[in-house]
């Protein structure tokens, strides 16, 4: 009985531990892939991915230059031990589903043609297909237009205070006025024994005065009325402060429009055109846009322009136009292009966007060896801010690398940018133009009224004969 034991118990532990020793031959398999050949395709989208072609053709096979998917891979391949090939998509696209078959890159995955794709973006169609391996997270669309004007150096005189504080200021005026009129009505009448009191064009050319620092007489007729008029004075005394420091800034330092940071900023305007990059304009991109139920989006995709990006760039130069592109790819064109020594640029690149793409990734061919370990290793990096710190890098270092290109090809024959004077400088006729345009709108005022006191005849009054 013993023995039996003895033999079950030892039967047990052979069996655990070949179990145990199984599942880590199976596991340390993934650990080596013994150079397996990973076949790979490719479409440009920097700074995910970016290429070299070997020849001008459809499908040709590529080189990676320095970008964030050329890391991974690279590190990848030294951890995993195998090799890749890599192929540019012969359309150059990455995929749309039609009748249940996609085209482009998806549609190599979907046929087993290749192993996997670098950088794409999500739809729910291609995951029934073939696996993904998040990377990056969603790249945003952004609104590229001109840098916002400056505004017309006449409006300085109302852009201290906003609507609101003018429409507040004038009701103040008339209302003080009344107020002031009305009060000493009621004590000349009730308790001066009678009286006409004060009229109500001195109260109100009193409290307007008193807002431009140049007071008539007191027109209190009461202590009451001094009251009410000494309150006056002390909003007056806040209110002119207020405007007289804003009024200085607003002259120095002059005001511009809004920018244009949104799509519906962008529809709203009159006259306006947009465009959109044609290498970007493809498979998840177009779905967005096709397939959306914003209203604002709708009207974007309607009369959405599809250009290179040189040419949309220029009609934003031109004036009435926005370009929208991803926010990674349109700050590298205008980071390296049309930005100089001081970090200035004639286009606004929009702080917000729309998420077109949820997420990018890798996809993978079903059944694809790798792609649990590199679901895994991508884990990894991205929870150590090793994927956010090589796209930040590899951003910077190819507008670097961009600008001293073209500086040294052109010797910096790009128009300079002329974007102000930030010296100080005393204050000139345009600034204060705002103040003649006052003074002769008041001319004309006072001239159509005395044209009305020479067609309406005075008032005929009683007098007392002596």
């Amino acid at each position: 009985m013993v023995v039996m034991v003895v033999v079950m118990v030892v039967c047990l532990c052979t069996v655990v531990v070949c179990t145990v020793m199984t599942g880590k031959q199976r596991y340390n398999q993934f650990l080596n892939f013994r150079g397996y050949v990973l076949r790979v395709v490719t479409v440009s989208y920097f700074p995910f991915v970016d290429y070299i072609r070997a020849k001008e053709e459809p499908g040709t096979p590529v080189t990676l230059t320095d970008s964030v998917d050329m890391r991974l891979l690279h590190t990848f391949k030294r951890k995993l031990n195998f090799t890749y090939t890599i192929h540019e998509e012969p359309q150059r696209t990455w995929g749309v589903e039609k009748d249940g078959v996609f085209g482009g890159m998806m549609g190599q995955l979907q046929r087993e043609e290749s192993d996997m794709c670098t950088a794409s973006g999500t739809t729910p169609n291609r995951f029934k297909v073939i696996d993904y391996a998040r990377i990056y997270p969603s790249d945003i669309m952004t609104v590229t237009s001109l840098q916002p004007s400056l505004l017309p150096q006449y409006l300085a005189l109302v852009t201290p205070f906003s609507d609101e504080v003018w429409l507040s200021l004038l009701g103040g005026v008339v209302g003080w006025s009344v107020a002031m009129w009305a009060l000493q009505l009621v004590w000349t009448r009730m308790v001066a024994g009678g009286g006409r009191g004060i009229s109500f064009s001195k109260a109100l050319m009193f409290g307007w005065g008193a807002l431009l620092e140049q007071t008539h007489p007191d027109p209190s007729l009461s202590v009451s009325g001094q009251l009410l008029v000494g309150w006056w004075l002390v909003f007056c005394v806040v209110i002119t402060t207020g405007y007289r420091s804003s009024l200085v800034a607003h002259l120095t330092v002059q005001g511009k429009t809004a920018p244009i940071d949104t799509l519906e900023d962008m529809v709203a305007l009159q006259g306006w055109r947009w465009g959109t990059e044609e290498s970007l304009y493809k498979g998840a991109v177009v779905e967005y846009f096709t397939k959306h139920q914003d209203p604002v989006v709708q009207k974007t995709h309607s009369v959405l322009e599809v250009l290179g990006w040189e040419e949309g760039l220029r009609k934003v130069q031109e004036g009435d136009y926005s370009f929208l592109a991803f926010r990674d790819f349109i700050r590298f064109i205008v980071g390296s292009r049309y930005t100089d020594a001081n970090g200035r640029s004639p286009f606004f690149i929009s702080k917000k966007g729309i998420s077109v793409l949820p997420f990018l990734g890798w996809w993978f061919r079903d059944g694809a060896p790798l792609y649990h370990r590199f679901k895994e290793l991508l884990s990894r990096l991205e929870s150590a801010g090793v994927r956010g710190y090589w796209t930040e890098q590899v951003l910077e270092k190819r507008i670097k690398e961009s600008r001293e290109a073209i500086l040294r090809d052109s010797q910096d024959s790009r128009p300079r940018l002329i974007l102000g004077d930030e010296r100080h400088e005393t204050l000139k006729l345009g600034h204060m133009q705002g103040a003649f345009y006052l003074l002769c709108l008041g001319l004309a005022v006072a001239f159509h009224v005395l044209i009305l006191e020479l067609i309406i005849p005075p008032p005929q009054t009683n007098t007392a004969s002596l």
